[in-house]
């Protein structure tokens, strides 16, 4: 059967253990430095403690080693893999090609981040000849292209994306940040350009429209296609969010992991889950209420319009009603939702901006905001962006993860043996000696109630086994005795069951992609990349945008395109434009942004203008 993954992000210990809790089979994880969102680090011992508690269960930790690394970092970076090593992560998330180096030969994985820029079968093959285990495809992707991916390179493992918050740029390749505030996105500092507000300009400087956050997309969310996905040959599907907090973590697990188990139901004998346990939920999973800012499968089925939240960067979340009447300090609500105190609401007020306010009280429909928002008027439509009840559920155990075990106990020679079992899994069988004493009366509700006390392990017995006939007396302590140690070896065994995959060794040494004239989108940022790409014959690679800045640079190269998006592509229906190209995107301090439509390969790209800089900042 084909294992399948769900894989959940992990800002810290508390959120990967929610994420195992809730269905995760995998979580992925930042170390101290070095991961591609650089507000995410944890200590090497909570990532030590977070394996322990996963491997528990047959799931994995990988962790995210993904930023390009300089000079004076290489030795840091060897001795942080050295302890992430022993705190028995399982892989590595990689970017930069000196940490490959540093893994060859090692227990852990390497899995080539997204970061790499994953979206041909030839920089696939690629990476898998040169020792990835897995490689995590761009986002940008349709079913059909992760088909024949899988198709032309079958023996390297697919992970792809399947919720959360979409970079409009392909990851890997978007400077914009490092250029306008000196914050980089392959140093894990991105500060968002693609969530700020521009004037759209043509050639002659006119304003085509005003005021709209043109790269800010919605949110990604294929809950309803992991059927399809697991048909094209990805087996690990990732959900985005190491900056989310762990009711994010835990209601979007949730959502999946039952998604997934559909799935494999649906598909008896194909699929399996790649770790142990099933979950009990006190809560109904609802993606409408987790943060975002509406959904989109992006370019699963193909390029589509409506796929951008240009009016707003923010969250609107879930719809509840529309307003009925507004009355003094307070307003009706027409609708089915009931809401509580402190709930946060919003709506889109005159001129397309997104209002929000907080509910002081709320009287059945009739709510009281803590200050009445001037723009609300009968007839809108309200949204939901934060949900107190929801949000207290969450705030509490919400889920219980248990493995359903066996337990048959037999007389041995000297005693008794207890052996655990897990339905298609590992098993374990411990002995005691005790005498073969008849038993003056029945012994098996005993035996059975000793042997399910499984109280706070990960485990619960679905049934005891005894010979025919049994009828020995069995001490009760011997029995605890025998339960815990089978507990205890049937976790190590679990443990020990759980093969390290390692780095692939390299198979051959072929030609790198090109990077065209634009050196600096290989990343390269230390003597040891270099070399490795001098290796595999691209010598004297030119050093990375975040050390060399380059004039007129190609800041973004993005698969979402605005001209479509404005209903002005041609070559799909749309309306021939109204304006004199080239576009250009303008922050309201003048910086601009030239935008090139490569309509041969169905891209837009974003250029550095003249004078588009730092101008001395770092953050917007």
């Amino acid at each position: 059967m084909t294992t399948l993954e769900l894989l959940a992000p992990a800002r810290d210990l508390e959120c990967g253990r929610a994420a195992i809790d809730h269905g995760a089979d995998a979580v992925y994880i930042g170390a101290e430095s070095f991961g591609a969102r650089a507000a995410a680090g944890n200590s090497v011992d909570d990532i030590a403690e977070l394996c322990r508690y996963a491997h528990r269960f047959g799931a994995r930790v990988y962790v995210t080693v993904n930023t390009i690394i300089y000079d004076g970092e290489l030795e840091a970076t060897r001795q942080l893999l050295g302890q992430l090593d022993a705190a028995g992560a399982d892989a590595i998330l990689v970017q930069d090609m000196a940490v490959l180096g540093m893994l060859r030969g090692g227990r852990m994985a390497a899995h080539a981040s997204t970061q790499t820029d994953n979206r041909t079968a030839e920089k696939v093959g690629w990476l898998r000849d040169i020792g990835f285990s897995r490689v995590v495809l761009a986002r940008e992707l349709s079913v059909s292209e992760i088909a024949a991916i899988h198709e032309r390179v079958p023996d390297v493992e697919l992970e792809v994306f399947v919720h959360g918050a979409l970079c409009v740029s392909y990851s890997g390749q978007c400077y914009a940040s490092q250029h306008c505030f000196g914050r980089s996105a392959n140093r894990g500092e991105c500060a968002q350009f693609c969530r700020l507000r521009f004037d759209l300009e043509d050639a002659g400087g006119r304003v085509i429209e005003p005021g709209r956050y043109f790269l800010s997309l919605k949110d990604m969310c294929r809950q309803g296609s992991l059927d399809e996905l697991a048909e094209a040959g990805a087996t690990s599907f990732k959900i985005e969010g190491r900056l989310k907090d762990a009711a994010y973590v835990k209601n979007v697990t949730a959502a999946y992991s039952r998604r997934l188990d559909e799935v494999i139901r649906r598909h008896p004998g194909k699929y399996r889950r790649a770790s142990l346990g099933h979950c009990s939920y006190s809560f109904a999973p609802d993606l409408r209420k987790t943060f975002n800012r509406g959904y989109t499968t992006y370019f699963l089925e193909g390029r589509k319009a409506d796929m951008a939240s240009m009016d707003t960067p923010k969250a609107k979340g879930e719809f509840v009603g529309h307003v009925k009447e507004v009355r003094g300090a307070s307003f009706t609500v027409s609708g089915l939702a009931a809401f509580a105190n402190g709930d946060g609401l919003c709506f889109v007020a005159d001129g397309g901006r997104l209002e929000g306010f907080r509910v002081n009280r709320a009287d059945n429909n009739r709510l009281f905001p803590l200050r009445m928002p001037a723009g609300l008027r009968p007839g809108m439509a309200l949204y939901r962006n934060n949900d107190q009840e929801f949000e207290r559920v969450l705030g509490r155990q919400s889920a219980v993860r248990k493995i359903a075990i066996t337990m048959k106990l037999e007389p041995t020679p000297t005693g008794v043996a207890l052996t655990a079992a897990i339905d298609g899994g590992p098993s374990a069988r411990v002995e005691a000696a005790v005498d073969h004493q008849a038993a003056m009366q029945d012994q098996r509700e005993n035996i059975v109630r000793q042997l399910t006390k499984l109280g706070t392990t990960v485990y619960e017995c679905s049934g005891v086994e005894l010979p025919e006939g049994f009828d020995c007396f069995i001490p009760s302590s011997v029995l605890a005795k025998l339960r815990r140690s089978a507990v205890e070896a049937l976790e190590q065994s679990t443990v020990a069951g759980m093969i390290p995959v390692g780095v692939r060794p390299a198979a051959v040494e072929p030609d790198a992609p090109q990077c065209g004239r634009f050196q600096y989108l290989y990343n390269v940022a230390n003597a040891e990349a270099g070399a490795f790409y001098a290796a595999h014959g691209v010598p004297g690679v030119a050093p990375s945008f975040e050390q060399k800045p380059v004039g007129g640079a190609l800041l973004m190269q993005c698969r979402y395109c605005i001209r479509h998006a404005l209903g002005h592509c041609v070559r799909r229906g749309g309306t021939d434009p109204h304006w004199e190209e080239p576009l250009f995107l303008a922050l309201p301090d003048g910086r601009r942004f030239r935008l090139e439509f490569d309509c041969s390969r169905c891209q837009m790209n974003v250029y550095a203008a003249e004078g588009s800089g730092t101008k001395g900042r770092r953050q917007p």
